[in-house]
């Protein structure tokens, strides 16, 4: 996974940082404000020897820095601690004093620094008075020669004993940097972990690859088509409705040598905005002047007819089992050039249905009949009626939701199509979650535009598309040899 993909899975789960952030810093509060002031008391020797001459005084520096190294180890030996607890009423054990002592030195000189730190600021300075005076004698009586002899080191206190007059711990300003910076990078770790771990789809370069077909939209989720599902009146000037008409634009030239007539519109799952999106494709392409053929080949869940507001209580299933003539139930939408033939009632075999012959002859009439019929199937997944109807087809149109559907299942929708050798002609990505700069953009242009009436708008448009409806419902009962 390169670097840009992780800030992608870092910035897509942002709230999952923000909530390590707070509560490192909640918990970093919580122990700084509950933790035991500490306070500081420190001391330091200087530790030298006689020497004469300059040869001498360079032998006996090295000498000393070497010494001092191991009095580091004296400071906080169990020798000096006990001497320390039996000379001094300080209500500590030897072990407890170890505790408390630190000690160092600076590199290239003999000063050694040793430091106590304790609750009590008086019984941190009481300790290190102890500890320094009984140190000086602990060296005295360790360099002694056996003769009695003083020896040739000798140390000295040239700093403190003192104790710093404010607490040394907690420090709430470095608490905090630190708990920031632990709950960013946790916050990090945890947002890797659940975009690696998250299989559904988040954009579409992820659809793109994972059907290997092009991307011809993405339609920007809109929570306006919960209430306005189709993209005609006020919803007509929306980005959804603009990334539609990019849809249709996409769809027409997908493929200019050979192009698609009869197009199965389907996806992995259900509710994942295929029908709706159908429906306004079809209104998209009528806008542009086409003879828009829409057909509701969902014989389980049918749902055209409830977006469109037209009656299928008699469809495509009384068609295919030839109880009407198709003329007879197409019906004209609006006043485009749009007609509908709606689902019917709902039979106890529609596979079967979809798959029969007078649903091969339908359809080879309808494709003469029309510029573009769009046909809305069921789920891949769900059932085989999707594959049915569009191995049928010119070619099929997948959708998939943004967030909602899962990689696998994309990808197991693309090979139920490509296992019948049914042509992809791409992927839509419905419902994505679009940049509020786009969204700026569309909006900002169209505002500084005037919009161009459709043609349906006027008297002679309308008159147009409905010239254009007529002649598919007449040119579908010749070929079928159906009397109107």
């Amino acid at each position: 996974m390169d670097l840009v993909r992780q800030l992608r899975l870092i910035r897509r789960n942002w709230w999952i940082v923000l909530l390590a952030l707070m509560v490192s810093l909640g918990v970093t509060a919580l122990v700084t404000v509950r933790a035991q002031p500490r306070y500081l008391a420190t001391v330091t020797f200087f530790v030298t020897t006689p020497s004469q001459g300059v040869t001498d005084a360079y032998q006996g520096s090295l000498f000393l820095q070497q010494r001092v190294k191991s009095y580091e180890e004296l400071v906080t030996s169990d020798r000096l601690a006990q001497s320390v607890v039996t000379d001094n009423q300080l209500g500590l054990t030897a072990e407890q004093i170890q505790r408390r002592i630190k000690t160092s030195t600076e590199a290239g000189t003999v000063l050694l620094r040793a430091s106590v730190t304790d609750t009590d600021p008086a019984r941190a300075l009481r300790v290190t008075e102890a500890v320094s005076a009984r140190f000086v004698e602990l060296v005295n009586e360790v360099e002694t020669r056996p003769d009695g002899t003083p020896g040739p080191i000798k140390i000295e206190v040239i700093g403190g004993p003192r104790v710093s007059p404010s607490p040394v711990s907690p420090q709430p300003v470095r608490n905090a940097l630190i708990g920031a910076l632990l709950g960013l990078l946790a916050g990090a770790g945890l947002a890797l972990l659940r975009g690696m771990a998250d299989v559904r789809l988040r954009d579409a370069a992820a659809l793109r690859r994972v059907t290997g077909s092009p991307l011809l939209g993405e339609i920007p989720l809109d929570p306006a088509a919960r209430t306005a599902p189709l993209i005609v009146g006020a919803a007509g000037a929306s980005v959804r409705a603009e990334a539609i008409r990019k849809l249709r634009t996409n769809l027409r030239f997908v493929d200019a040598h050979e192009p698609a007539r009869v197009i199965a519109v389907t996806s992995a799952l259900q509710g994942e905005g295929k029908t709706t999106l159908s429906c306004n494709l079809a209104i998209a392409l009528a806008e542009a002047g086409w003879r828009v053929l829409l057909v509701d080949a969902d014989l389980r869940r049918s749902k055209i007819g409830d977006y469109l507001g037209i009656d299928s209580a008699v469809g495509l299933t009384d068609v295919l089992l030839g109880d009407v003539h198709v003329g007879d139930v197409v019906q004209r939408w609006g006043d485009k050039s749009l007609l509908v033939l709606p689902s019917g009632a709902a039979p106890p075999n529609p596979s079967e249905l979809l798959g029969s012959k007078a649903m091969a002859d339908l359809l080879l009439a309808l494709r003469e009949s029309a510029d573009i019929v769009l046909i809305d199937t069921a789920p891949l997944l769900a059932v085989t009626d999707g594959v049915v109807v569009a191995v049928q087809a010119d070619g099929a149109l997948l959708i998939s939701q943004q967030g909602r559907t899962a990689r696998t299942q994309v990808a197991a929708a693309a090979r139920a199509l490509d296992a019948v050798s049914v042509r992809l002609l791409g992927c839509v990505l419905n419902m994505a979650r679009m940049r509020k700069a786009e969204t700026y953009q569309y909006e900002a242009y169209r505002l500084a535009t005037t919009p161009p009436v459709p043609a349906g708008r006027t008297a002679a448009g309308r008159h147009a598309e409905r010239a254009d409806a007529d002649d598919v419902v007449e040119h579908v009962e010749e070929l079928t040899r159906l009397p109107r």
